[in-house]
C-alpha cells in the first residue's frame, strides 16, 4: 500500500450508510427526530470531540472504560471529529442514523475493511446500531437521478413503496393502504389528520434530506401501520450562500394521454383526455447565512409557482390557472454549545380558479363560458424545538409545532347566485330550458374544511453503562371544522310542476297555481376535535460490543370528540400498548457484516373524517312558494343573460322535519369500549460489505392485521329490535356493547355470530373477523458513490391477503376513512385473498454517473407485475337484499348469477379475489443528463430529465363491478379506469454563490 493513501485513509471517517445513493435501503435507520448520532470505539478515556463544518458547534464525550462512545442528536450535516491527539478527520452525520467510527490508537478509522475512501471521507457500508428498515436520501444523490420534484417520487425509490392505482392515488408501504402513513418535516407530524390521505409539503429545493421508513421503527413513532416519511429542512451556517433555481415543464414537453375507449367502442367515463395538458413552471431564490457569526443562523427561501393545466372534453373544457407563492424560513440558535433553539415557518397555500366553456370536439372550437369554480389548499405551518445537552451522557429535546391545511370549493359568483334548477315535471309540462335559469355555473353548495394540529414533543437520550435510554412524550390535538351550504343567499331554488288543489306541506296548492318553488335551505357541518397522546420507553442495550438489543414500548391513548363536545369514541393508554423488540449483531466486529430482526405491534388511530360523519348537526329546511314567472336578469360573471324565478305567495309554514341537531349521545351509533387497529410485524436480515465499494442485503418481512374498526349493517341482534338497519361503528367480528333504547340498557353481541338477517330467507348470520396479511423477501445489492459511478438494484417479492385492505376500498374507490363497505354486508368480507395492493414481484434500479466535471447522467427503472382483477357481484346466496352496481357504492358479493337469477332461488358461482387475472406490469424509466458549467467558483448546472421515457400508458386499474343485476354483466368490467401517466419532460436550472 502506498504511503498516500495510507494517509488519506487515517484522515477519514465512517458516515451512514444512507450517505450513498440512497444506500442499502434495508439498512436500519435510528431515531424519529430530526436528528442523527456519532458513535463507535476508541481509546478510554480519551476526548472526542465533533465540529459542525457549517455552524462551528462543539460536542465532546469521554470514551468510556469499555471503549466505547456516543454523541447523540446532532444536526444532520458535515463534521470534523477529533479524539485526543490525532489529526481531524471528516465525518457526515445523516438523518435519524447512527455513523459508526471505529478509532484506532493513532486517531485513524480503524474499521478500514468495512468502508470506501470517497475525497476525504470514508463510507461506511453497514449500520450495525440501529435495527430498522429505512432509505436515507439527500438532497445531492437526489441532484444525480431523474426523480421528479415531490416527496411521493422520493418515496418511491425505496422497496416496498408504491404509486397505488386507486382512483384517489397515494402511497402504499409493505401491502398497507394509503391511509395508513405519516409524514413528518423538522419532527413535526404533517399528515393530513381528515382522511390520513395526504399531507403538507414544502419545495422540493427546500429539503435536505428524506428517511423513508418502511418497517421496524422504534417505539418513538406510532398512529401509523404503513410506513413513515421523515425529511428535514435545510440550514444557514457561518457562510453566505444563495442561489436561483428556474423549473421549466411545458405541455410541448409532456407526451399527449391517450383517449380510452371500452371493448364495445364507447367513450370511456374519464371522457377526452387527449388534448389535456399540465404545463407547469417555477422558480426560487434562497439565501442562508449567518445573523450572528457562530450562534444565529438563518435559510431562507421564497417560491413563485404557474400551473395552467387544461381538461378538455368532448362538449365541455376547463381551463385552471394556479399562480402561487410559498414562502418558508430555518432560524437556527445557538445559544452555546449544548443548547440549541430551532425555528421552521412556513405557507404552502395555494388558490385556483378554473374556467368552465362548451367546447365542440370535433371543430375544436371552444365556446361561450359556461362559469368559473375556485379551490383554495394549505395553510401556515410552524415549529420551534429545543434541544439541551445537560451532561456528557443526558440530552433533553422539546418541540411545540401547528400544521394548517384547509380544503375550500366554490365559485366566484357564490356571493352573488343562487342554485336554481327545475324537476322533471316542470321540464315535461312546460318545455326545455331556452335561456340560461339561475347564474351559478356548478349549481354546487360551497365546501370548505379547516384542519388544525397542535403538536407537543419531549424527547430524552440518558446514557447509563451500556444502555442508551431513550424516553418521551407526545400530545397532538387535531381539530377539523367542516362545513356545507348553499351559494348566494343560502337558498337553493328547484321550480316544480303543480296541481291546483294538490296536497302540499300539509295544505293544498292555491287554485291557479300550476307550478311551486321548493326553497331548500340546508347547512351541515361540525367542529370535530381529536386529542392523542403517547409514552414510549426504550432501552438500546449493548450486551456486548458485537450485540445490541433494542427494547421499547409505547403507549397510547386518544378521544375523539364531536361538536357538541361530548366523546365519540376514546381509547386509555392500557388499550393500546405496542412492544418493540429488536436487535443488531456485528458478527465480524468490523461493521461490514450484520444480522439483525425486529418485531413490534403499531397502532392506528380513528381520523376526524369518521367523527365529522356522525357528530355534526344539519339545518335542511323546506319553504314552498307560488310561482310567478321567471325574471331576467345579467349574469355579474360573464355579463350574459339568465332567469330567476319569482316568489309568489307561502304555501304553509317551514318544513323542518329535515332538522337534525348536533348529538350528544352516540351509544347507538359507537360501540361502547371500541378497540382500535393494530399491526403486528415481524422482520429478520442480513447485510454484508462485499469490498469497499460493494455491499448486499436480503431481509423478510410479516406483517398481520387481526382488527378493523368500521360501520357495520346491524338490522338483527337478539333482544334489541331497534337495530333494523343501522350501521353503528364497532369492531366486525369481535364481541362488541352497543346502547339498546327498547330496553334502555346495553346489549352485547358476538358479531361474529350475529348482526345480519337476510331478505327474503331471513337467514341469519354474523360477520366475519378481518384480516390482512403481508409477506415479502427483499434482497438489494448497492454500489456506493466514489465520485464517480453508484448502482442500487432491489427486487421484492411479496404477498399481501386477507379479507379488507385497511381503512379505504381502493378496489370500489371508496376513498372514506374507516366508512368503505367491507362490512355493508357479509358478502363483502367473507372472501379471503390477494388484495389490492398485491403486487408480486417489485424490481427497481438506479445509477448515476459522472463522465467529467462537465456531464454526468442518471437512470431509474422501477417495474412491478399488475395488480389482482376482482369481480364484485349483487347478490348473496339466499338473500334479495342487493348490491349498487355504481364503482363508487354498496360493497360488492364475490356470489356471480349464472341460472334462476330473477328468484330467491338463483344458481350462483363463488369466485375468489383476483379470480379473473391480473393487470400488466407496470414499467417506469427516467434518465438525466446534467451539464455543469465548468468554471471553478461559479456553480451553474442545468438538469434535464425524462420521465416515463417509453411513453408506457398501462392500465393499473380495472372497473371491478361484474353485474347490474344478477346474472345481467355489466358491458365494461376488467376494463381500465386508471391509466399510467404519460412520458413528460424538465428542466431544472440552479445558481449558487
Amino acid at each position: 500500500m502506498s504511503t498516500a493513501p495510507s494517509r488519506l485513509r487515517k484522515s477519514a471517517l465512517s458516515i451512514a450508510m444512507g450517505l450513498c445513493l440512497a444506500s442499502l435501503a434495508a439498512a436500519p435507520a435510528f431515531a424519529q427526530s430530526a436528528t442523527g448520532a456519532v458513535a463507535g470505539r476508541a481509546n478510554p478515556g480519551e476526548q472526542v470531540t465533533v465540529v459542525n463544518s457549517a455552524t462551528g458547534a462543539s460536542r465532546s464525550v469521554t470514551v468510556n472504560s469499555d471503549g466505547t462512545y456516543r454523541i447523540g442528536q446532532l444536526p444532520p450535516g458535515d463534521y470534523t471529529m477529533t479524539a485526543g491527539t490525532g489529526s481531524p478527520v471528516n465525518v457526515n452525520v445523516s438523518l435519524g442514523g447512527t455513523t459508526t467510527v471505529n478509532l484506532g490508537s493513532e486517531g485513524g478509522v480503524a474499521n478500514l475493511a468495512a468502508v470506501e475512501v470517497v475525497g476525504s471521507r470514508v463510507v461506511n457500508r453497514v449500520d450495525v446500531r440501529s435495527t430498522e428498515s429505512a432509505t436515507n436520501v439527500t438532497r445531492e444523490e437526489l441532484a444525480r437521478l431523474p426523480v421528479d420534484q415531490s416527496v411521493g417520487s422520493v418515496a418511491l425509490l425505496a422497496p416496498g413503496v408504491v404509486a397505488s392505482g386507486a382512483t384517489f392515488g397515494g402511497l402504499t408501504f409493505g401491502g398497507s393502504s394509503v391511509a395508513e402513513n405519516a409524514v413528518y418535516i423538522n419532527g413535526l407530524n404533517v399528515t393530513d389528520p381528515y382522511r390520513r390521505q395526504g399531507f403538507s409539503s414544502v419545495p422540493f429545493a427546500f429539503y435536505q434530506e428524506f428517511q423513508v421508513k418502511t418497517g421496524g421503527y422504534s417505539a418513538e413513532f406510532g398512529r401509523t401501520t404503513g410506513g413513515v416519511i421523515n425529511a428535514v429542512t435545510r440550514s444557514g451556517g457561518n457562510e453566505f450562500h444563495g442561489g436561483l433555481e428556474a423549473t421549466f415543464e411545458p405541455s410541448a414537453w409532456a407526451s399527449s394521454k391517450e383517449d380510452h375507449f371500452h371493448n364495445d367502442g364507447t367513450l370511456d367515463e374519464r371522457n377526452r383526455t387527449s388534448r389535456d395538458a399540465s404545463p407547469f413552471y417555477k422558480a426560487n431564490i434562497w439565501a442562508s447565512g449567518p445573523i450572528v457569526k457562530d450562534r444565529l443562523f438563518v435559510f431562507a427561501m421564497y417560491e413563485k409557482r404557474k400551473s395552467d393545466p387544461r381538461d378538455i372534453d368532448t362538449t365541455q373544457a376547463w381551463f385552471t390557472k394556479s399562480d402561487n407563492d410559498f414562502w418558508g424560513t430555518k432560524f437556527d440558535w445557538r445559544i452555546n454549545d449544548d443548547h440549541l433553539v430551532e425555528l421552521l415557518a412556513f405557507s404552502d397555500k395555494a388558490d385556483t380558479l378554473t374556467s368552465n366553456y362548451f367546447y365542440n370536439w370535433d371543430t375544436a372550437v371552444l365556446g361561450r363560458k359556461k362559469g368559473e369554480g375556485s379551490t383554495s389548499s394549505g395553510g401556515d405551518n410552524w415549529s420551534l424545538t429545543y434541544t439541551g445537552h445537560f451532561t456528557d451522557n443526558f440530552v433533553a429535546k422539546a418541540m411545540y409545532g401547528v400544521n394548517k391545511r384547509s380544503a375550500v370549493s366554490g365559485s366566484p359568483s357564490d356571493a352573488s347566485c343562487s342554485i336554481v334548477t327545475r324537476s322533471g315535471s316542470y321540464t315535461s309540462k312546460f318545455g326545455p330550458e331556452t335561456t340560461p335559469e339561475g347564474c351559478h355555473p356548478t349549481d354546487s353548495s360551497i365546501a370548505s374544511r379547516f384542519d388544525k394540529r397542535e403538536a407537543v414533543r419531549l424527547d430524552f437520550e440518558w446514557t447509563l453503562g451500556d444502555h442508551l435510554l431513550r424516553f418521551g412524550l407526545d400530545q397532538e390535538n387535531m381539530d377539523s371544522n367542516s362545513s356545507v351550504v348553499y351559494p348566494g343567499d343560502g337558498v337553493s331554488y328547484q321550480v316544480q310542476a303543480a296541481t291546483p288543489g294538490g296536497a302540499l306541506n300539509g295544505t293544498v296548492v292555491p287554485a291557479g297555481a300550476t307550478a311551486i318553488v321548493d326553497a331548500r335551505r340546508y347547512i351541515t357541518g361540525a367542529p370535530v376535535t381529536n386529542e392523542t397522546q403517547a409514552l414510549y420507553f426504550e432501552d438500546n442495550w449493548s450486551v456486548t460490543r458485537d450485540l445490541l438489543l433494542n427494547l421499547g414500548i409505547r403507549v397510547d391513548k386518544f378521544h375523539n370528540k364531536l361538536a357538541s363536545g361530548a366523546s365519540f369514541a376514546k381509547a386509555d393508554f392500557s388499550d393500546m400498548v405496542s412492544p418493540r423488540l429488536g436487535f443488531s449483531w456485528d458478527m465480524k466486529g468490523d461493521g461490514s457484516t450484520k444480522v439483525f430482526g425486529n418485531a413490534g405491534r403499531y397502532y392506528i388511530p380513528l381520523t376526524n373524517k369518521l367523527t365529522d360523519y356522525f357528530g355534526g348537526g344539519t339545518t335542511d329546511e323546506h319553504t314552498y312558494y307560488v310561482f310567478n314567472g321567471w325574471a331576467q336578469k345579467v349574469d355579474p360573471v360573464t355579463g350574459g343573460a339568465y332567469l330567476e324565478p319569482i316568489l309568489g305567495a307561502q304555501i304553509g309554514p317551514v318544513n323542518d322535519d329535515g332538522n337534525v341537531p348536533a348529538p350528544d349521545d352516540v351509544r347507538t351509533a359507537v360501540a361502547r369500549d371500541l378497540k382500535q387497529v393494530f399491526q403486528d410485524e415481524f422482520i429478520l436480515g442480513f447485510q454484508q460489505a462485499i469490498n469497499t465499494e460493494w455491499s448486499y442485503g436480503i431481509n423478510a418481512t410479516y406483517r398481520r392485521v387481526t382488527r378493523a374498526v368500521e360501520d357495520v349493517r346491524i338490522n338483527n341482534l337478539a333482544g334489541c329490535a331497534w337495530y333494523s338497519g343501522d350501521f353503528p361503528i364497532i369492531n366486525p367480528g369481535e364481541t362488541n356493547t352497543l346502547w339498546c333504547p327498547d330496553t334502555n340498557d346495553w346489549v352485547t353481541f358476538d358479531n361474529s355470530q350475529e348482526g345480519y338477517i337476510a331478505s327474503g330467507s331471513g337467514a341469519k348470520t354474523g360477520y366475519k373477523k378481518p384480516r390482512r396479511t403481508y409477506k415479502a423477501v427483499e434482497f438489494q445489492l448497492d454500489r456506493a458513490w466514489d465520485d464517480r459511478w453508484a448502482f442500487n438494484a432491489s427486487y421484492l417479492w411479496s404477498k399481501s391477503e386477507g379479507n379488507i385492505e385497511g381503512p379505504v376500498n381502493s378496489d370500489t374507490g371508496y376513498a372514506d376513512t374507516n366508512l368503505v363497505q367491507f362490512y355493508d354486508h357479509p358478502a363483502v368480507n367473507e372472501r379471503y385473498g390477494v388484495l389490492f395492493n398485491d403486487y408480486r414481484h417489485q424490481i427497481k434500479l438506479r445509477g448515476s454517473f459522472k463522465l467529467n466535471e462537465m456531464w454526468s447522467f442518471g437512470a431509474t427503472l422501477s417495474t412491478r407485475s399488475g395488480g389482482p382483477i376482482t369481480a364484485f357481484g349483487v347478490r348473496w346466496p339466499n338473500d334479495n337484499r342487493g348490491f349498487g352496481p355504481g364503482e363508487f357504492s354498496g360493497g360488492g358479493s364475490g356470489w356471480l348469477c349464472v341460472a334462476n337469477c330473477a328468484s330467491l332461488n338463483r344458481q350462483l358461482v363463488y369466485t375468489e379475489r383476483g379470480a379473473f387475472g391480473r393487470m400488466p406490469w407496470v414499467t417506469n424509466i427516467g434518465a438525466n443528463v446534467t451539464w455543469t458549467l465548468p468554471v471553478e467558483g461559479i456553480d451553474l448546472k442545468a438538469r434535464f430529465s425524462v420521465y416515463n421515457l417509453l411513453n408506457s400508458q398501462t392500465v393499473v386499474n380495472v372497473h371491478s363491478r361484474y353485474e347490474a343485476q344478477p346474472g345481467t354483466p355489466l358491458p365494461h368490467f376488467g376494463q381500465g379506469t386508471v391509466w399510467q401517466s404519460p412520458r413528460y419532460m424538465n428542466l431544472v436550472v440552479t445558481y449558487a454563490f
